[in-house]
């Protein structure tokens, strides 16, 4: 909270009509800088390029500075993958473990309906529950931008924050239709 004086005058008189001071309350925002460690965007142009990783877990490193690799997988399976997000633990601010949030790049491979084919999309995935501590919801929402700029050729972006937004059927239709 701030004092500040005002004074109102009239324009044509130049008379003091009301003055007085005031509390004011204000709010600075202080974006948080959390970078991106190069391991990451290595890890994503593995997967892009040699088309060798089927999928890639970033977290925020436990003292909150960046974004690192946690695990990846040359092995396609969506319930592994799921189950990892789902189970992922972050510390809080105090350092007490909880539910977690993270970053994730799954590359969704999907037929085609009337049998035109299939495609696959590099598809950005932030999980963030809903039941995760408020901190760790803050960070994760706060940096997704950092490590989305970083990961150059993402074709979706999804926002999953329950177990139900990550469901392989519920990924494929908002990737198929484009989202």
């Amino acid at each position: 909270m701030v004092r500040t004086t005002i004074a109102l005058s009239s324009a044509s008189t130049n008379q003091t009509i009301l003055s007085g001071s005031i509390w004011v309350g204000f709010h600075v925002f202080c974006p948080i800088s959390v970078s991106v460690n190069p391991e990451c965007i290595s890890a994503f142009n593995e997967l892009k390029l040699g088309k060798d990783l089927k999928w890639i877990i970033y977290k925020i490193s436990d003292d909150w500075k960046e974004i690192v690799v946690e695990e990846t997988s040359k092995e396609g399976n969506w319930d592994t993958f799921r189950d990892k997000l789902v189970n992922a633990k972050s510390k809080d601010k105090r350092g007490n473990e909880g539910i977690g949030g993270r970053y994730a790049v799954f590359d969704v491979e999907y037929e085609l309906e009337g049998g035109e084919g299939s495609r696959s999309k590099i598809t950005f995935i932030t999980w963030c529950p809903d039941n995760a501590s408020q901190y760790p919801r803050m960070m994760y929402s706060s940096s997704k931008e950092a490590i989305k700029r970083a990961l150059n050729g993402l074709a979706a972006d999804i926002q999953a924050n329950d177990e139900e937004d990550i469901e392989f059927e519920s990924i494929k239709q908002r990737v198929s239709k484009g989202r």
